[in-house]
Order: C-alpha cells, then structure tokens, then sequence
C-alpha cells in the first residue's frame, strides 16, 4: 500500500500522555474518591443496576502499583459512528498491556459489537498496530450499531470471552454504546463471569458530555475540518461576492458541531437547535432572522453571506416536530402501502392533505416540494421519518429566498440572493486526528487498561483538565451509572446515558450570542486553515473554543 509522507510522519508521532501515566505502570497508584450516583431517576438506575451502581470515582496518581499482577486477556470493539482517534484508543490500549507484560493479549473483535457475538476477532501484535497509529477511520477492526441489550447475546458474549480466556472488554463508543456497556457490565456481575467492562467516550457530535467527561473523542478533529472548509467557503464568499452558501453539519440530537464551528470562523449565520426549542422558533421566524442578514448585508452592496445549518434543526422546531409526528401517525401499519400505491404526487398530496389536521398541512403547504418529498421517503425501522434525509440546508435557502421575494414585492429589499449549498458529515468523521485528539486518545486507552489492571468494571475511562498542557491532564474513572437517567424509548422505560445538549446559559453560546449580531450584517470571517500536527504548541496543540470557554 503506497503511504503518503504524512501518514509516515504521523506513524512516528508520540501521543503525549498526563503527568500521572508516565514513567512506567509500575508506578501508577489509584486515588479513591466520593461514591457516586446517577444524575436523575436515582432509585430506578440503583435497582436496574445493583452490582455496579454508587461506586466510586478514582484518579491514577503517582505511587507505587498495587493491582494484583495477573495475565490480561483484553478484547476491544469500536462501535457506531466513526470518529477521528478511535484507532489511537485502542494503540493506547495495547501499548499500557503490553508494557506491563509482553505476554498480555488483545483481541480486536471486528465489525462492532456483531464481532463479539459472531466471534470474528484478530489478535493483535506490534506489526498490525503499528500501522494505524495516529491515523483517522475505524479501519484496524471496522465498527457496527449492533446493540448489545438482551441477556441472550450477553450470554453468548461471556461464552466467547470464557472461550479465549478475556476478562476484559473495552467498548469505545457513543452514549448508546456505553449504556450498552454498563448493562453488560451489570450482567457480567451479576453473574460471576469475572470478565469486567471499560467505556470509552467517542461521538464527534459532542453530546457524551458533562462535568467529568469534558469532551468526546473526534470532536476537536471533526469541528477543526469543517472550520477549514467553512473557513474556505467564506473566503470565497469574500471573493466572488455573488453567493450566500448554506452549510449543514453534522449533529441530529444537539448543536455542538454548529456551534463551535460557528466560534472558529464568525459566519453571518448559526442555528443553534437548543435556542431554537427553547423560544418555540418557528420556520417562519428563522427565515425572517435569516433574510433580515441577507437584506442588511445587500443594503451595503454585499450579496454574499454564509450561513451554517446544523443537520437535525427541524426536530427543535415545534411546529415541524408537530408536522412528523402527524406524517408517522397518518403512515402508520397499512396505511404506508395504501400511500405508496399512489401513482402520482398529486394523487398522494391529496391523500396527505386529507389527513393531516389543519394546523400541520399549513406547515406541510409552506414547504418547498423536493422538502415536502423528503419527508415520504423510505421510514427508519420503526416506521418514523428519517430526518437526517431532510436537505434542511435547502429548505432553509428556499424559505428565505420566498421571504425576500415578498419583501422586494413590497419594495422594501432591493439586492439579489443566490444560494448554494453543502453538507458537511463524512468529511469530518475519518480526518487524520490532531495532536489534541491523538494525544487524548491515546490517553484514554492507556488508561482504560490501568482501570482494568486495578479490577474496576462499568467504569468509563476519563481524562480531564483538558485545555491544561497534556502534562497536566488527570487520568481516572467514573462509573457509567453515574451519567445514567431513565427515558421511553420505544414504549418503555430505558436507562440511557444522559445526551448533553448545548447549555443556552454556558459560556461558549453566550460568547456566541454576544458576537452574533455583529457577525450577521458585517464580515467578521475568520480563516482557520487546515489543521497543523508540527510547529508551536499553541497551533497544533489548542483544543476547540467550547472548551477554552468553558475553562477559562
């Protein structure tokens, strides 16, 4: 395989570990702190989760290592969406293994939790980790959403686990990942199978978030390559001077990527989802707020702008939410083949018009055509409207521009507006990481493996004080259960790992909200530049603005 001469330079890159994991395993001692308990639904976690639940929080330290010396058979998945550094979890894993001895083993099982339940693994060694070292993707073993929820596909996890000798598991992955891995962990324990569960905390979307987890893995990577192209799409805004470009980023459930790609380069425009519930926005209103920046700016001959979309904003509008959950109502059983019968969009029109309620179908109606197409396209397994098929950056262009027709009607808006779009999504989830991501990464699974030398299971790896130095980073544990709540997924009560939305009263949307006024009628556009791996620690080591902002 022909190598680029990046990739060579970053296979030769050593990850930067906290103060407290260097010098030798020998050396690292475990600090017991408070017991904990799960953020809400305290009686209900406890009861769903009796072996695992109220432990405590602890921090590595320097001291002498007294974990009972044992050989470690370790297995690893990585697990849903891909993000930037899951491949230097895992060489962090092996490098912490194998330093304390050679003859501890790892098994990569490949594909996603679908690997350990088919038992498709690779055993690694020197020679295979060594080339994906400091490198994007989820290529070493690949990834999958199985999810491991029933105690059928527990039982024939622990038979595998029994079969190669692994007392551990490492699940890297998202909050349904990790809900997943306490829940194993709780059967593990429950059943004296002597195998324990490390989580590791990855979405680039940045929602598995709180006070102990500080940031996710790949989000710095992910919001660092979309601030790049953003960054180039302004410029040439600036340039052409002819086009306000839509940019959708990834980012459903929360606005995370939006924001904070919003703080690295100032566009003209941001939504942020969690303000847009929290006012009751409506469509209307955003493309009023929106057309306002368009018409402001073409009043001083500027008719460019760039706006930034994040990719589920429909679901925080209410009238929209309103509008699907009718559309998954009036397709529900049948219904949806009587619907797809239809030869004609004027023939299922009528049909959607006749069973929508009045206040819904004056949603429907002020759609454009290809949006309104969108949301009949093929239904996600439990027969619900895919959002995320939703071209929402295309919606919003098309409201606009039909607010700024009535306004140059009325005689009140005299510029001209073209709109050109983008999507920006798998651009950011395979990126070579940056130092920050590497080194974090690499962090988490070094020390994961320290959690599973001193015994400890359901337990989530976490590296924090992360706008320090890396020297200054705090390695350590947290059980799962404590980010724990119940929610009704699909009819019944689940404990899940709390989503952490953007906080409309931290610090990073407050600098946002502070600025935004400024950055929609002038340019205030900032360039980033592609991210840098060699040169001053204050360009290739900087974390993302949300977390300077958070700490400062």
């Amino acid at each position: 395989m022909k190598l680029s001469p990046l990739q060579i330079a970053r296979y030769q890159y050593q990850p930067k570990l906290p103060g407290m994991l260097r010098g030798g395993i020998s050396e690292i001692c475990v600090k017991v702190g408070d017991a904990t308990q799960s953020v809400a639904d305290q009686e209900k976690i406890q009861a769903l989760f009796p072996n695992t639940y109220g432990k405590n929080e602890i921090t590595f330290q320097k001291g002498k290592n007294t974990a009972a010396g044992k050989k470690q058979v370790v297995g690893v998945i990585l697990s849903g969406g891909q993000a930037p550094g899951g491949h230097n979890v895992i060489c962090g894993l092996y490098d912490a293994l194998k330093a304390t001895d050679k003859e501890n083993v790892l098994y990569g099982f490949k594909g996603g939790p679908s690997g350990l339940i088919d038992d498709d693994y690779i055993v690694f060694d020197d020679e295979y980790i060594n080339a994906y070292r400091n490198t994007g993707g989820f290529d070493i073993i690949g990834s999958g959403r199985t999810k491991l929820e029933t105690e059928e596909q527990f039982a024939i996890v622990a038979a595998n686990c029994k079969k190669h000798g692994i007392n551990a598991l490492v699940i890297i992955g998202g909050d349904d990942s990790n809900t997943n891995a306490a829940v194993l962990a709780e059967y593990f324990a429950a059943n004296n199978s002597g195998i324990q569960v490390i989580g590791c905390p990855k979405t680039i979307d940045g929602d598995l978030k709180n006070e102990d987890i500080e940031c996710s893995f790949g989000f710095d990577t992910a919001t660092k390559t979309y601030a790049e192209i953003v960054g180039n799409i302004e410029r040439d805004a600036n340039s052409a001077k002819k086009y306000w470009h839509f940019v959708k980023v990834m980012g459903r459930s929360a606005s995370h990527v939006a924001l904070e790609t919003a703080l690295q380069t100032q566009p003209n425009i941001c939504l942020v989802g969690e303000e847009v519930a929290a006012k009751k926005l409506s469509l209307a209103a955003l493309a009023d707020y929106i057309a306002d920046s368009v018409a402001a700016r073409a009043a001083k001959g500027w008719n460019f702008g760039v706006a930034i979309i994040p990719e589920g904003i429909v679901e925080f509008v209410p009238e929209f939410s309103m509008l699907i959950a009718e559309i998954n109502e009036l397709l529900a059983g049948a219904k949806a083949d009587v619907f797809n019968a239809l030869p004609t969009w004027k023939e299922k029109y009528a049909f959607i018009e006749n069973g929508l309620t009045k206040e819904a179908m004056a949603v429907f109606a002020i759609l454009p055509e290809n949006i309104q197409q969108q949301l009949f396209l093929e239904r996600d397994p439990h027969g619900n409207v895919q959002v995320s098929l939703i071209e929402s950056e295309k919606l919003f262009s098309a409201l606009v521009k039909a607010n700024l027709d009535a306004r140059k009607a009325a005689g009140t808006y005299h510029g001209k507006f073209s709109a050109l779009h983008h999507f920006l999504g798998y651009e950011g989830r395979c990126a070579f990481p940056s130092n920050f991501d590497a080194d974090y990464c690499y962090s988490l699974g070094y020390n994961a493996f320290m959690l599973i030398q001193y015994g400890y299971t359901g337990y989530l790896s976490k590296v924090s004080n992360l706008q320090a130095p890396a020297e200054e980073w705090v390695a350590g544990g947290m059980p799962i259960t404590k980010m724990m709540n119940i929610e009704r997924r699909h009819g019944a009560d689940k404990p899940v790992i709390r989503k952490a939305l953007v906080e409309l009263e931290g610090a990073p949307f407050k600098f946002f909200e502070a600025n935004r006024a400024q950055w929609a009628v002038e340019t205030c556009y900032v360039y980033p530049g592609a991210i840098q791996y060699f040169g001053p620690s204050e360009v290739c080591d900087v974390t993302t603005r949300t977390l300077a902002l958070e700490k400062a």
